[in-house]
């Protein structure tokens, strides 16, 4: 037989038994280590010796293998589709080639051996760092440094730890006091405050290690909590006190917080600070004369430091504080006090009140520093009775004269009180009740701890010298001179003989009109126990139970009962002390400091009025009487408001409205002064009757300069005492006419009234004067509203008019003139009756005249006569004149009508348009 040779694949194809790939995800090339080539021992014999494919053995591998080169047995591995990292990081399968068999129909192939491929998916950075949480809360207390207060954490979704792995974290808000390290650490740099903030906000983000940052921040919320401080919580620093708003809560929600401490029991004192206002608190303002009369002082005090004044000119020399009247003085001023202001003779019983406020003596060897001093006037230098600081003591010396007693008496009364330096106000009263003697002070008694004795003094005829602030040294000098000066501030240092106070008035005269008060004290609760100081400006409060004391501190309140209080601020300090169970260490409470802010008053407007004009006939100065001068004044007092509109815009376009309120307060002196000449008191005078000062705070001086009633009282008062006020003239032949004028004050000048004038006119019924008076009164204006008819007054006048030739013509003239003018007038009436009624009653009754004692009416003879007129009423009809032309030119002519008529009821107008028209009528 024929043997065919035909090509036999006797080998199957070789590759490497591994492989290790790389692809970079959404990329389709494979990178093979080593490369993807496969032998087969059958080359160059085609088909046997060619590789044909590689195949992949794994569930759907998303990769494919080619054969590039058939020859050279070169294949490439590649993605069928993109291949993502995040998906599968890593592929692991089987790849076996196949050659081309025995013929081209692929016949007879065989396969290599299994190799196995693992492929890496290299990782792109696509993905940034993302927070777990979208916002970080966490809470720290105040005062801390924290390692770690909370740690937040980003997570990033690339599969390499290379773009998924964090490196870094960053603050990114600036200026906080929060650091953050590369495992998302957050911690404070520094210790926080509550007061200063009480939550942060800050943003954080997030780096891979790509340095790829997160693509939103993270908000990251750190409360602050306060760290459990004890003490008084919910009150205010400024509290606002408006006048008159009574009692008013100074702390009305506080509490204390004890942060759970074992409190057992708790002492609280709460003081208001006063002692720059005034003389030590708020206190009335007005004289000590009239507070003395206000408090019930048995009257016959004597001020030795009054305001300066013409008739008190021995202070004017001090320097002063002229809304308190307090005199300060410096070592180098005394005040000489004219005799005859104090008695020589005190009596055994006597008084010395004083406000004081001194501090520590200068100097070593501190010298006596006089308050009041009695001593010899000249050639020698005796001190009969004195009171002077001494090294802090207050020393009161009394030596009596031989003619008394012939005895070794006590002399010197020494106190010695830390008061007395403390540079405060502090009120002292000396009650002397020979041999005894008390000190009072701020309505304290005090008994004086050593008491010496001396010898009388042998009596002279040696004047002495009372003097204030300094002594006067009379002898042992070459020239007297003042010795001892006070160094200091006194006011109301008054000296009262020949009685003793009491210590209810004592306590009066120096009562504060500010202080601390408690709302409602039967509401208090159990087991508070409380305790003011005198002048209520000291409260202790004491209890075991928190809730307790807190209620009753919402309960103590300011008040002010002064109707125009000193404004400005008031310093409030409240401290406490707390006792715990059973504990060495207990909590401490920080001291409250407020102030309360009192506003200002609003000032009074005092108005006097009343009739400022009047006449009377002589007849009425001369009876025993007088003549009332003001019959009908009215004192008035008006306070003006802004009203606060609600409407900040309208604030500020429109206006405040403006309110006037009238309201009462009281006064504290009014004075009838009189003008021109004073009083000549061989023939004029001014009376009150005592009785009507009974029953009121008010007393009365008078002089030839006019007439003072004074102490603190209402405006109804004062009204009713001034219409009591007289004025006598028992010789009225050289006076025509007198002028008086009053003003009223409150608060000793503070606040002062309007200057109300009167005028007076004494009318002579003597012949020659007659005329003129007349004449006078019918120029006078709106004098008919309040005439009065004083009986018996009408025949006393005619007695007093010796009827003369000259009266009984003009009497017949007048008598036949009047019976024209009625016909005249019957007439007109019937023809413009309506027009009687318009001016009538319009005036006031500024001018008030008594007609009672004329019978002749009106002298029509007036027109033609140019009227005998005094400087005064020619000035006054100017004034009138002025007033007139206001009125328009229409009414003239029914207002002549009218004037016509009403010549019978004796209302005579006045202004020169009407007199000229008049004369033409007549």
């Amino acid at each position: 037989g024929l043997v065919l040779s035909l090509p036999v694949n006797k080998h199957k194809p070789w590759i490497e038994t591994s492989y290790h790939g790389i692809i970079t995800e959404n990329n389709d090339t494979v990178i093979l280590d080593p490369p993807l080539v496969a032998l087969d021992k059958d080359a160059p014999v085609p088909f046997a010796g060619e590789i044909c494919a590689f195949k992949i053995h794994g569930q759907e591998m998303p990769f494919e293998a080619v054969v590039l080169n058939k020859t050279s047995g070169e294949g490439r591995l590649r993605a069928k589709s993109p291949i993502d990292c995040e998906l599968q990081k890593e592929y692991t399968f089987i790849i076996q080639a196949y050659d081309c068999g025995s013929g081209p129909g692929g016949t007879n192939w065989k396969k290599s051996h299994k190799a196995v491929v693992h492929i890496q998916v290299k990782d792109v950075n696509e993905f940034s760092p993302a927070f777990k949480e979208s916002v970080y809360k966490a809470t720290v207390t105040e005062g801390k440094i924290y390692d770690s207060i909370l740690q937040v954490e980003a997570i990033d979704e690339d599969c390499s730890p290379q773009y998924s792995q964090i490196c870094n974290y960053e603050i990114v808000t600036t200026d906080v006091p929060f650091a953050i390290d590369r495992n998302g650490n957050i911690r404070n740099t520094e210790k926080l405050s509550y007061d200063k903030q009480h939550q942060y906000e800050i943003m954080v983000t997030a780096f891979d290690c790509g340095q790829k940052h997160a693509t939103e921040d993270v908000l990251v919320r750190v409360n602050v909590k306060p760290v459990c401080k004890p003490g008084w919580q919910d009150w205010n620093k400024r509290i606002e006190y408006q006048p008159g708003s009574g009692s008013m809560p100074l702390f009305p929600s506080i509490h204390l917080e004890t942060c759970d401490g074992p409190v057992s029991s708790i002492h609280t004192t709460i003081e208001l600070q006063t002692n720059y206002i005034g003389k030590g608190c708020d206190r009335e303002t007005y004289s000590e004369k009239s507070l003395q009369k206000l408090c019930g002082a048995s009257s016959g005090a004597i001020d030795l430091l009054p305001s300066p004044s013409t008739t008190t000119n021995w202070t004017a020399g001090l320097l002063m504080d002229s809304n308190d009247i307090i005199f300060k003085f410096d070592g180098k001023q005394g005040a000489k006090i004219p005799d005859g202001i104090v008695p020589k003779n005190l009596t055994d019983q006597f008084t010395i009140s004083l406000w004081m406020k001194h501090g520590p003596s200068p100097g070593l060897r501190a010298e006596k520093e006089t308050i009041l001093c009695n001593s010899d006037k000249t050639e020698m230098n005796r001190h009969h009775y004195a009171l002077y600081v001494h090294n802090c003591r207050l020393v009161f010396l009394l030596r009596k004269d031989f003619d008394q007693a012939d005895t070794f008496r006590p002399a010197e009364f020494h106190w010695k009180l830390d008061q007395i330096c403390d540079k405060e106000w502090h009120y002292y009263v000396v009650n002397v009740e020979f041999p005894v003697v008390t000190l009072y002070m701020d309505g304290t008694t005090y008994e004086p701890y050593l008491v010496t004795n001396d010898w009388p003094i042998h009596p002279s005829h040696i004047a002495m010298q009372l003097t204030v602030g300094a002594c006067w040294q009379g002898g042992e000098v070459t020239k007297p001179r003042f010795a001892q000066y006070f160094h200091g501030s006194l006011a109301s240092l008054t000296i009262r003989p020949g009685k003793i106070e009491s210590q209810k008035v004592i306590s009066c005269l120096q009562a504060c009109k500010e202080g601390l008060d408690i709302n409602s004290l039967e509401s208090l609760g159990q087991g508070i126990k409380y305790h003011f100081n005198p002048s209520q400006s000291v409260l202790v409060m004491e209890g075991d139970d928190i809730e307790n004391i807190n209620q009753a501190l919402r309960k103590v309140s300011y008040i002010n009962s002064r109707q125009f209080p000193t404004a400005g601020v008031r310093r409030l300090k409240v401290s406490s002390k707390v006792q715990c169970f059973g504990e060495d260490v207990c909590i401490s409470i920080p001291d409250i400091d407020a102030y309360v802010m009192v506003f200002q008053a609003n000032e009074p407007k005092i108005t006097i009025s009343g009739m400022d004009h009047f006449a009377r006939p002589a007849a009425q100065f001369e009876g025993e009487r007088g003549v009332i001068l003001l019959p009908d004044i009215r004192i008035v007092s008006t306070v003006t408001r802004m009203e606060h509109p609600v409407d900040l815009e309208e604030h500020d376009r429109a206006e405040k409205p403006v309110i006037v309120e009238e309201m009462l307060h009281n006064l504290d002196f009014c004075d009838v002064l009189v003008m021109g000449a004073e009083l000549d008191p061989e023939q004029e005078c001014l009376e009150l009757d005592r009785v009507e000062l009974q029953g009121k705070h008010l007393d009365a001086t008078n002089s030839t300069a006019g007439y003072s009633i004074y102490g603190v009282d209402s405006m109804f008062n004062y009204e009713q005492v001034l219409r009591q006020i007289r004025y006598r003239n028992w010789d009225t032949a050289a006076t025509f006419d007198r002028k008086f004028r009053v003003k009223c004050s409150e608060l000793n000048g503070r606040y002062m009234s309007n200057e109300f004038n009167l005028e007076v006119n004494i009318l002579h019924s003597s012949n020659s004067n007659f005329m003129d008076h007349v004449n006078h009164m019918i120029a006078q204006p709106q004098f008919l509203q309040s005439v009065q008819h004083p009986e018996g007054s009408v025949s006393a006048v005619h007695n007093s008019v010796v009827p003369s030739v000259a009266t009984i013509v003009i009497i017949i003239c007048v008598s036949i003139l009047i019976f024209v003018i009625t016909l005249g007038v019957y007439r007109i009436r019937t023809a413009h009756q309506h027009s009687s009624a318009d001016h009538e009653g319009s005036k006031e009754n500024e001018m008030d005249w008594d007609d009672s004692a004329l019978t002749i009416t009106v002298n029509p003879m007036e027109k033609y006569e140019k009227p005998h007129q005094t400087e005064e009423e020619s000035e006054e009809e100017d004034i009138e004149d002025e007033e007139e032309d206001t009125t328009s030119a229409d009414s003239d002519e029914s207002e002549e009508d009218e004037e016509e008529e009403e010549e019978e009821e004796v209302i005579v107008p006045k202004g020169d348009k009407q007199n000229g028209t008049r004369q033409a009528q007549l």
